[in-house]
């Protein structure tokens, strides 16, 4: 069961149930604790090079020990992203999902009908790759899963530049280093057409998985290693909008999504903060 804020002027309710709200979290003293302690003790600098240098393995061990039923199938993104379904269905487009996992965003859009979807699928983990092509689902007449480093230029080896409509990048970003955000927005940029779009979602500054880490698993600011050795930074929406604007993308929609989890029966009370946006290459650079 799910119980959403109420909505005010300045906010809206999304057809997921999704609050967007353009303003950050106010913390309580106790969560303004929390992160404070967790500056007591910092992963080491050789850790942490450590952690960045190693990141594909610890994620191919992920899908090891998940396989595919760690992430649920996205059923929301051709409700919250209109830009999936407002289009000619005689029309030809091309999709990229970048860090496509086991396929938890494509699939349901085949399951859904988009018969005239033609997909590109990639992820940093050859295990996640192998659970994409190994679904039932998987059709080799319009889908092609393949390996890619998004820090680097791997994409181009599979995707032309210029000829994809429509881009995802959903929970991907937040596990790459921020010194590397620019170059995989640049990927992103060069491999839409002009007009394309970028669709993100992420998690948020202050989401509660932020504030219940621990002393000793802080990288940076804002930026932290789980228990598997995988890692996660937390956004504002500020850092998203410059981000992608300096990369030569156009915003159409940029700000923090709001949701709180409720289950009764098990005395769990969930917030979460995630970051929301799509961005769009100008017709003309």
């Amino acid at each position: 069961m799910e119980i959403f804020a109420m909505e005010t002027d300045e906010d809206r309710i999304g057809a997921n149930g999704d609050l967007f709200v353009h303003r950050l979290k106010e913390l309580t003293d106790e969560e303004k604790g929390r992160l404070e302690s967790q500056n007591s003790r910092l992963i080491p600098e050789a850790k942490a090079a450590k952690l960045e240098k190693e990141a594909k393995r610890h994620w191919d061990i992920f899908y090891k020990r998940n396989e595919t039923k760690f992430f649920r199938d996205r059923h929301w993104t051709t409700r919250e992203f209109q830009e999936l379904i407002n289009f000619d269905p005689e029309e030809r487009i091309v999709f990229l999902e970048l860090g496509c996992g086991v396929g938890n965003m494509i699939f349901p859009l085949i399951q859904e009908g988009f018969t005239n979807f033609h997909f590109y699928a990639c992820d940093f983990s050859p295990r996640a790759v192998e659970f994409v092509k190994a679904n039932k689902l998987y059709d080799e007449s319009r889908m092609i899963a393949f390996c890619a480093d998004l820090t680097t230029d791997d994409l181009f080896e599979n995707v032309r530049e210029g000829s994809v409509d429509m881009a995802s990048l959903i929970f991907v970003l937040s596990a790459i280093h921020p010194n590397m955000w620019g170059q995989v927005a640049s990927v992103v940029f060069r491999a839409l057409r002009p007009g394309g779009v970028l669709l993100f979602r992420d998690y948020g500054r202050y989401d509660m998985a932020q504030l219940r880490f621990k002393p000793g698993h802080k990288i940076s600011d804002n930026f932290y290693m789980r228990q598997d050795g995988t890692r996660s930074y937390y956004f504002t929406e500020e850092e998203l909008a410059k981000l992608f604007m300096e990369a030569g993308f156009e915003i159409t929609m940029n700000t923090y999504v709001q949701r709180r989890t409720v289950n009764f029966k098990e005395g769990i009370d969930v917030p979460r903060i995630f970051v929301q946006g799509k961005y769009r290459k100008p017709l003309t650079e």
